[in-house]
C-alpha cells in the first residue's frame, strides 16, 4: 500500500487519543499527536495547562506542521491526530486536499461537562464544534463527497463494525490489532499526556459508553446548546 495520510479532526474529551491508540496498534501505521497545538497555544496567548513547556516543545509555525503533516510515509499509514479547536482563522486550505479526512464527533453535553473538570473556563469555541462544521463544507464543497464522520456514541456500541466500515470507507484492510492495545503512555504522546491521558493509559480498548445522565448547570446548557446544531448536522453522516 503507497503511504496515506489520515486526519482525524475531533473535539477535546472524546475518544481521539484512544483512537491514536488504535491507529498506532497496527503495525503499519506511525502516529502524530496533535501537531498544532504548540503554534495555537503561542498564536492565541491562551492559558493551557502546561502552556509553556507545550509551546517549548513543539512547533510553533503553522506552515512548517503543516509540511509535516502532509508528507505521506513511503508505505503505510501516517495517522494524525488534531483537535479542530487549535484550527486558527489564518491557516490556509489548500493542502487538505492531500489528507483523508475524518471526522470525530461526540454529543456536546458529555463533552462540556468532562472538559469543566480540567478547564473550568470554558467557551463554545473551546470545544471545536464550529470549526468541524467549517471544514467539513469546505471538503464537500471541494470534493463533491462528504468526508467520513465518526459519532463517538455510535462507534462505541460496536467498534469492530465500526473500524472495518472506516477503512472500507478509507480503502484500507481492517486489522483486528486495532481493537486493542498495552497500558501505559507513548513516546509519541504530546508532553500534556501527563494532565490529559490518565483514563486512557489506563485502559486497553475501547470502553463501553456509561449510561448515566449529564446534569449540567446553566452556565454549561448554555454552551451545549450552542454546539449542538452543528453536532446534530454532522451527526446525520455519520457511519
Amino acid at each position: 500500500m503507497s503511504g496515506r495520510c489520515i486526519a482525524m479532526w475531533s473535539g477535546p474529551r472524546n475518544i481521539s487519543t484512544a483512537m491514536m491508540r488504535a491507529w498506532e496498534n497496527r503495525d503499519d501505521t506511525v502516529v502524530m499527536d496533535e501537531p498544532f497545538y504548540a503554534h495555537y497555544l503561542h498564536s492565541t496567548g491562551l492559558d493551557h495547562p502546561m502552556r509553556e513547556e507545550i509551546i517549548a516543545d513543539g512547533e510553533t509555525d503553522w506552515q512548517a506542521v503543516v509540511r509535516t503533516v502532509t508528507r505521506p510515509p513511503e508505505s503505510g499509514i501516517f495517522y494524525q491526530k488534531h483537535i479542530a479547536t487549535h484550527w486558527l482563522a489564518h491557516f490556509s486550505t489548500d493542502w487538505l486536499d492531500s489528507l483523508d479526512n475524518v471526522f470525530l464527533i461526540r454529543e456536546p453535553e458529555p463533552v462540556v461537562a468532562s472538559y469543566w473538570v480540567k478547564r473550568g473556563d470554558l467557551t463554545a469555541s473551546d470545544l471545536g464544534y464550529e470549526q468541524q462544521g467549517f471544514l467539513f463544507d469546505l471538503l464537500h464543497e471541494r470534493t463533491g463527497s462528504r468526508p467520513a464522520v465518526i459519532d463517538s456514541k455510535r462507534f462505541l456500541a460496536d467498534p469492530e463494525a465500526q473500524l472495518r466500515a472506516l477503512c472500507d470507507q478509507l480503502d484500507i484492510p481492517f486489522d483486528k490489532s486495532m481493537l486493542s492495545w498495552p497500558t501505559g503512555p507513548r513516546d509519541t504522546d504530546g508532553i500534556w499526556g501527563s494532565h490529559w491521558y490518565d483514563a486512557v493509559n489506563c485502559s486497553t480498548g475501547f470502553a463501553p459508553t456509561r449510561n448515566r445522565e449529564t446534569v449540567l448547570s446553566d452556565d454549561q446548557k448554555v454552551i451545549a446548546d450552542a454546539c449542538r446544531p452543528i453536532y446534530e448536522r454532522l451527526r446525520e453522516f455519520a457511519i
